[in-house]
């Protein structure tokens, strides 16, 4: 029966890590979801790392969601306004090729130091998915035709909540998902990994 060392396990575990992390490219991370009367089953806007979508086909969802903006005095989604699109998944294959290279050193603290990395990345894109959120809902156009003295519409960052006559839900997708499993199974294989030379 084939037995695997602790330094081959962290090379599996990492690779699979690597794999995992691909999926950012195949699934949503995150989705905002706009229910009211007058749209059944709701608006749901589907977050990726390199666009916007919809459940019911992308563009109708954007253009319905920024007529709506248009009358609170929100900004306009303007995808191709938006430099972290562009960026995001440079960084996820940076953070892939940094893998690999953690797979041929094979040590403990290289697959430490990617994950660090990755976390820290993690959080600077969540900080930075919450200053888009504050913006749209904060910065409002004064000449809206719908104007409520105090009221801001910032989405929440993960959780529900009323807006007007929306009810408002916005949670991780399978992207999230896949991309807190690679981090925790870059610790696994740091903590399996080797200290030093065989």
């Amino acid at each position: 029966m084939l037995s695997l060392t602790n330094s081959s396990r962290s090379r599996w575990i990492m690779g699979l890590s690597l794999l995992l992390l691909s999926g950012v490219f195949l699934f949503p991370l995150w989705q905002i979801t706009l229910e009211a009367a007058q749209f059944p089953g709701g608006l749901r806007l589907n977050i990726w790392i390199n666009q916007f979508s919809g459940d019911e086909g992308g563009g109708d969802i954007i253009k319905n969601i920024n007529i709506l903006n248009h009358y609170i005095g929100m900004q306009y989604i303007e995808p191709d306004s938006i430099p972290e699109l562009k960026y995001f998944p440079l960084v996820v294959w940076g953070m892939f090729g940094l893998g690999l290279v953690s797979i041929l050193i094979n040590r403990r603290w290289a697959y430490l130091t990617w994950g660090i990395i990755m976390g820290v990345l993690c959080l600077l894109g969540v900080y930075d998915f919450y200053l888009w959120l504050y913006d749209y809902g904060h910065n409002l156009d004064p000449t809206a035709p719908i104007k409520i003295e105090d009221m801001v519409y910032m989405p929440p960052l993960f959780g529900e909540k009323d807006l007007l006559n929306f009810y408002v839900k916005s949670y991780p997708r399978l992207g999230t998902i896949f991309i807190g499993t690679a981090l925790a199974l870059s610790f696994v294989a740091g903590w399996l990994g080797k200290t030093k030379e065989s």
